[in-house]
């Protein structure tokens, strides 16, 4: 639920008395570094970034998905919450795809709008450095045209 990053380098560090290896990650969003114990990876559901055919897979359900209107705004959240936990790429642009549309239609509530920020960011980071373009280019990717509001 960090969005993408770049692995920089493998340490040795000494926590807690326990010296163990990390992996250096640097998170573009924020532009943080993270220490991710390399035992710890599949735990933490962290993940390779996804290839070009799978984005290109991907922004195909981003723009031409369907969106679940019947769903109250309780049951949208949860489900939406669930798909950001997963981590999956594909989920998360679902989530990216369909706030944005109810939000086209309508204001969002405050928890929705929140959602709908965090994972555009986290979107934007993976699509960035898989297309090997900057943030502000691959949000201009992301912008969902009227013809394509469902």
């Amino acid at each position: 639920m960090h969005g993408a990053g770049v692995i920089e380098g493998i340490e040795e560090k000494e926590v807690l008395g326990e010296t163990k290896q990390y992996y250096m990650i640097r998170m573009p969003i924020n532009n943080m570094q993270v220490m991710i114990p390399m035992g710890n990876i599949e735990k933490l559901r962290i993940r390779s970034i996804s290839d070009i055919s799978m984005i290109e897979n991907v922004m195909d359900v981003y723009y031409n998905g369907e969106t679940d209107h019947s769903l109250s705004w309780k049951q949208r959240y949860t489900m939406n919450m669930e798909k950001m936990k997963s981590g999956d790429f594909l989920e998360g642009a679902e989530v990216v795809r369909d706030l944005s549309r109810l939000n086209k239609a309508k204001a969002l509530n405050s928890s929705e709008k929140q959602m709908l920020d965090n994972a555009r960011k986290f979107f934007i980071s993976e699509l960035g450095l898989v297309k090997g373009i900057s943030q502000s280019e691959a949000t201009e990717l992301l912008v969902l045209e009227p013809d394509t509001i469902q």
